[in-house]
């Protein structure tokens, strides 16, 4: 019997997700689903800064008071991955940087005054953070650590092998559109064909890109922004200045993992008009959309 193609919808990560399977049976399908969303949502309890029982938060409420919080060998991973992001983006990829969003409101569409940015700034550190035999700690209070530049991604990645360990070959995860391909379309094993919004028209497709494994990235700055006098502030902002960025509308890249593809459309649309060249040179394949909508692809 052929591989069906079965869907399930859930929440999770404050983003709609989806999970596409392939098996013989829905009964298959569903024992698989269980298990990749259960993975989703461990993820999500374990390191997600709004819940006040996450691994982040405990870490957050120590800064500055000297202690030290232990983590297991899951969250090493995490602080390491964190750690060569940091140096492979000339400082611009910053766990830390999250403390911005207490002086931009979004929803109020307020730009903060230069003495509540310098008043932040100090607080964003990566360099600063210790970690010794798998315990860390915040230096100063006030400073905070903060999974969510490539959680989502990593929960894809994590949910993909849940699935993968359940029997399927064929299928992806989308989470929030952080995608993780597992296998190509079962049957004639063509690509799963991933549609890429256009960041200035909300309804319309800017592209269509094809898919046979791997991980499926995009950043933009229309997913949280407000324009002020002719300006476009968006949720991106460079930790060195505090200030949005503003060269690149989206930014999509393929990569072997979805954690990996995020975390380098990330880095480009930080890098701004320096992120074309550092997409090359990655040697993923690429889609960006500047400022002005010119386009380049790999």
């Amino acid at each position: 019997m052929s591989d069906t193609p079965f869907r399930f919808n859930f929440s999770a990560m404050g983003s709609p997700c989806e999970l596409l399977i392939c098996a013989d049976s829905r009964a298959k399908a569903e024992l698989a689903a269980e298990a990749g969303v259960a993975e989703v949502k461990r993820i999500e309890h374990k390191y997600s800064r709004y819940r006040p029982d996450s691994l982040v938060s405990a870490i957050n409420a120590r800064a500055g008071s000297g202690e030290w919080s232990e983590f297991d060998n899951e969250t090493a991973w995490l602080l390491n991955f964190a750690d060569t992001l940091y140096s492979n983006s000339e400082g611009l990829f910053d766990i830390t940087s999250g403390v911005l969003r207490r002086v931009w409101n979004f929803d109020k569409a307020l730009i903060p005054s230069l003495a509540a940015l310098e008043a932040v700034l100090p607080l964003i550190a990566w360099s600063r953070v210790e970690i010794k035999n798998k315990a860390i700690r915040l230096p100063e209070a006030g400073m905070e650590i903060d999974f969510g530049g490539f959680g989502k991604e990593y929960a894809a990645d994590s949910a993909a092998v849940a699935l993968q360990k359940k029997g399927i070959a064929h299928g992806y995860v989308n989470l929030g559109g952080d995608i993780r391909v597992i296998g190509p379309q079962p049957g004639d094993s063509s690509p799963w064909k991933m549609a890429i919004q256009d960041p200035r028209q909300r309804d319309e497709i800017v592209a269509t890109i094809p898919v046979f494994q791997g991980g499926l990235a995009t950043s933009g700055d229309y997913e949280k922004y407000f324009e002020h006098d002719g300006r476009r502030y968006c949720h991106v902002m460079n930790p060195k200045t505090g200030v949005p960025v503003s060269y690149w509308q989206s930014v999509s890249i393929v990569a072997p993992l979805a954690i990996v593809a995020g975390s380098c459309s990330t880095i480009t649309m930080l890098m701004e008009e320096k992120g074309g060249d550092w997409m090359k040179k990655s040697g993923f394949s690429y889609l960006g959309i500047s400022n002005d909508g010119n386009r380049v692809s790999s």
